[in-house]
């Protein structure tokens, strides 16, 4: 079952435009499915009334933002204006022009945008394109010279235009043309100059320039798509960016409500080998105090990124969007450790509190849990009845010292140190049989190295019932549950049981940010490619400096077709300066499905030679190559992999793509079927990856497509 709403046109309305003409513009408009539009379920006529029905979304309308704020923060006008641009692109290129964008008909939904009432408008306009008044069916406020004309045959210039103006309003606060009657609007709009931004508010040029040719009076001098208005704001977006961060008004909110960042303790041990002892501590505070409700707290990763640097605290709350931090370093010598620790105001640098523990490393978890409660009494927060235990001690101090090895090696991704943490895991549980969260850590190793190094048939198991085990020790572990619900996703495609498991991981750890990746990454298999973004817009909120999570977002606005946004977001995450070669090859099939194969390969190019180990990633270049029609190349790649998929694990769904990319089905299918044989996760994204788009024609496709459960 699921919520709806229902919308009922007035009676005149619904006998002067029939009942015929509207279910089939509204019939039109039901075919449209894109991440940023607000789907139409049904339609239909009952007691001479018309009616649609859509789901009942949570959130409220970009009108009731702007009424409650006025302006909103740049970076997010734009992300919201590329959102709805790219649902126009997908509508126009399908052939349907929207004819009433405004604010009222674009909703806010976890952190994204939803285009609503595509096809009422057509479906208005069509026996009435002039009122009774003498207005034409829009809003004056949005509408083009061409729409207050009244000419019956607009293209999709017009909504451009109204989209103009509604990230006009969401700048300055108001519409670009504005008068006391509807009339007094169109008559200004067809012969005042274009409005300037730049008194009301202090923009880059670039974007000054984006919305005036997007407002021009006539539709030859605007862009010719929204697509390519999309791209004009992303290119905005690179010249005043940086580094990927949470918007202003965002960090704003976040820095009001208690947050807190726990930057990585200094080891000041005599023996650098003392390392992982200071990042697990640092882990283990950041993990208890993820516990204490009402606290928003900053994800490892992101608190990492600032590890052996120095910076302005301001800085770095700016960036991760807390008001408080942290800091302090851990000596360890023999049996004993020293922890010094301050909690500092970001806004004033004044110190909150702070201590110094010389203890015996046997106390290591009271002391942890001494920290986390001084900082909820310093923060004024209140522990929950369910919170009494932060800190959960191990049973034996050597076998928690392995942990702590286990989780820094974990973190470090590349398949060795991923196998040296599986080993720390073992010995943990040879010490201490029952460490539920050993298992955990366990099925989230077994999870990674089925990304690119194990094959998923041989991993995944594994991983299921470490998670298992874990789940059986303690079953309201979050992390277990999540590597639980990983498994059913992405390997036994049981798509409504990973739905449910982290669907409650991020209920009993919201400030998860793995749990609200992994959650997800599974939507899209079920057609909620729009929740999947906003769940991984969840993430990176806990997470802005991730760049695994930032990655996800580029790959979903990639299947999205939103690809300028693919692109810029990919920039970002390079620009963080991490060689993150994934995003690399994102931002190359972004630019393959753009048309443009020589950007494409240069950008494959660079992510393979950050990461040669990963060796399906060369299909890649092969898509790239045989659009270049450098055939002899690529085919000669495609048999080095084979060559090499009879000696080490090769993803066979990538092998797929590049067959498809040379024309070869009938070999692409073989692969694609190895790749279902042995359960490779990315077959999950087979309906939305452009990868897999030479397939479609091909029934064998859709047949793999039921197979595997997707919608």
């Amino acid at each position: 079952d699921r919520r709806v709403a229902v919308k009922v046109l007035r009676p005149d309305v619904s006998a002067e435009i029939g009942a015929e003409r509207f279910l089939r513009e509204i019939k039109l408009a039901a075919g449209l499915t894109h991440p940023h539009i607000l789907p139409v379920f049904d339609s239909g006529e009952a007691d001479g009334l018309l009616f649609y029905v859509m789901p009942n979304m949570e959130g409220r309308s970009l009108r009731e933002r702007i009424d409650h704020e006025r302006q909103l923060a740049l970076e997010e006008a734009l992300r919201i204006t590329r959102e709805v641009a790219a649902a126009l692109d997908y509508a126009h290129r399908q052939g349907v022009v929207h004819r009433d964008i405004k604010p009222e008909n674009i909703l806010l939904h976890e952190g994204s945008a939803m285009v609503a009432d595509f096809g009422i408008g057509k479906a208005l306009s069509a026996e009435r394109s002039v009122t009774l008044t003498g207005m034409t069916v829009g809003t004056p406020a949005y509408m083009s010279p061409e729409q207050a004309s009244g000419e019956p045959d607009l293209d999709g210039r017009s909504d451009l235009y109204s989209l103009a103006c509604v990230l006009y309003e969401m700048l300055t606060g108001q519409p670009p043309f504005t008068g006391p009657t509807a009339q007094a609007v169109i008559v200004k709009r067809l012969v005042d100059p274009i409005p300037t931004i730049r008194p009301s508010r202090d923009v880059p040029a670039g974007l000054e320039d984006a919305v005036s040719r997007a407002l021009a009076s006539t539709p030859v001098d605007r862009f010719p798509t929204a697509a390519e208005f999309a791209d004009a704001l992303a290119s905005v977006t690179r010249a005043a960016g940086g580094p990927h961060r949470t918007a202003p008004d965002q960090q704003k909110s976040a820095a009001a409500q208690k947050s807190i960042a726990v930057l990585p303790l200094t080891n000041m041990s005599a023996d650098p080998e003392n390392e992982y002892f200071a990042d697990g501590m640092s882990e283990e505070i950041i993990n208890a105090l993820a516990k204490v409700p009402g606290l928003q707290v900053a994800s490892r990763s992101s608190c990492f990124a600032f590890k052996g640097k120095q910076v302005d605290i301001r800085q770095v709350g700016d960036k991760l969007g807390v008001a408080s931090l942290l800091e302090g370093s851990v000596r360890k010598v023999g049996n004993r450790i020293r922890i010094t620790a301050q909690l500092v105001n970001v806004e004033t640098g004044y110190h909150l509190w702070s201590e110094t523990y010389d203890r015996q490393l046997e106390d290591v978890f009271a002391i942890q849990d001494e920290i986390s409660r001084a900082i909820v009494e310093a923060l004024k927060l209140r522990l929950g009845s369910d919170t009494d235990q932060l800190v959960v001690p191990a049973k034996s101090l050597e076998a928690y010292n392995l942990y702590l090895k286990a989780r820094f090696f974990y973190h470090r991704f590349t398949e060795s140190s991923l196998q040296k943490s599986l080993d720390f895991y073992q010995r943990v549980l040879l010490l201490e049989p029952g460490y539920a969260r050993a298992y955990a850590g366990m099925a989230d190793c077994w999870c990674r190295l089925a990304d690119d190094w194990v094959a998923p048939d041989d991993a995944y198991p594994r991983a299921k019932a470490a998670a298992t085990r874990a789940l059986q020790l303690d079953p309201e572990l979050a992390e277990a549950i999540a590597a639980l619900g990983k498994v059913l996703g992405w390997y036994e495609w049981d798509f409504s049981g990973a739905e449910r498991e982290l669907r409650r991981a991020v209920t009993l750890s919201p400030n998860y940010a793995e749990a609200h990746w992994a959650f997800g990454s599974i939507l899209p298999a079920v057609g909620l490619l729009g929740e999947a973004i906003a769940e991984i817009r969840k993430a990176l909120t806990l997470d802005p400096l991730d760049p695994g999570y930032g990655r996800w977002l580029t790959r979903f606005l990639l299947f999205a077709g939103d690809y300028s946004g693919a692109i810029a977001h990919g920039e970002r995450i390079i620009e963080l300066g991490e060689d993150f070669f994934l995003a690399y090859l994102d931002i190359g099939s972004a630019h393959l499905a753009q048309g443009q194969p020589d950007r494409a390969l240069e950008w494959y190019r660079q992510g393979q030679a950050l990461e040669s180990s990963v060796r399906s990633y060369d299909a890649f270049i092969v898509r790239a190559l045989a659009a270049l029609d450098r055939r002899e190349e690529a085919e000669e790649i495609m048999t080095r992999l084979e060559d090499e998929s009879r000696q080490h694990y090769v993803r066979s769904e990538i092998l797929a793509m590049g067959y498809a990319a040379l024309g070869q089905l009938d070999t692409a299918f073989a692969s694609a079927e190895r790749a279902f044989q042995t359960r490779s996760a990315g077959l999950i994204y087979l309906h939305l990856d452009p990868g897999f788009y030479p397939l479609r024609g091909d029934a064998r496709y859709g047949d793999l497509v039921r197979r595997i459960g997707l919608k």
